[in-house]
């Protein structure tokens, strides 16, 4: 496994694609539907790890 970035990415669209303009110029290109699931998929995965960490804190 990589190790994480602590930036957002830039995202945009062009021609049909949502683009994701990762690092060290890296592009990744998805169809618009794709990007949603990808997008919620990220959402449930962060906040998920978001909480673990607040339980872990905890004790």
């Amino acid at each position: 496994m990589t190790r994480p970035h602590a930036q957002p990415r830039d995202v945009f669209h062009e021609n049909g694609e949502v683009i994701i303009d990762g690092p060290d110029g890296e592009i990744i290109a998805m169809t618009p539907e794709a990007a949603l699931r990808t997008a919620g998929r990220l959402d449930e995965a962060a906040l998920d790890e978001l909480i673990a960490r607040a339980q872990r804190s905890s004790t």
